[in-house]
């Protein structure tokens, strides 16, 4: 599959992919021409630019997700992760520093990485308070338990 993408400013660096078995596109902090590093503090989130958009295809998604090593590495997280085929305008990168010390952001920096998701469209229907569970679902009868209520 293609996914077709725009760059809006010169010197984007387009999104890549480090070994092509790999799920996601990494992709950049590309902000204006006027802006440079981006500090982000303990507890501080920023929205950081890409210079992309891109041209989701209906029935999928991009979702946007950490990198291993700027989660592990400098506890920078991602937030806001859904892009929508309906979605036209720049790609923007919500992350959040939940480590002790401040990190810094250079232009041309990894930030994020993209994977592309099909979706399966669905409605909702509301079903009466506590009768919810009362047509079996699936095959397993285990009910409300969790975290080890297997015997694992």
């Amino acid at each position: 599959m293609i996914l077709r993408y725009e760059k809006i400013r010169l010197g984007v660096k387009s999104p890549t992919r480090s070994n092509p078995s790999d799920a996601g596109l990494d992709v950049y902090y590309n902000p204006e021409p006027d802006k440079g590093a981006c500090f982000i503090h303990p507890n501080e989130s920023v929205v950081l630019q890409t210079g992309l958009k891109f041209e989701v295809p209906h029935g999928f998604m991009l979702e946007v997700k950490n990198r291993s090593s700027m989660a592990s590495k400098k506890h920078l997280l991602v937030g806001a992760c859904v892009v929508d085929p309906g979605y036209s305008g720049e790609l923007f990168i919500n992350l959040h520093n939940v480590g002790k010390q401040p990190q810094i952001i250079a232009t041309g920096d990894k930030i994020a990485q993209l994977v592309l998701l099909p979706v399966i469209h669905f409605q909702c229907q509301e079903e009466p308070s506590g009768t919810i569970y009362d047509r079996p679902m699936c095959i397993s009868n285990r009910g409300a338990g969790g975290f080890g209520s297997t015997g694992s």
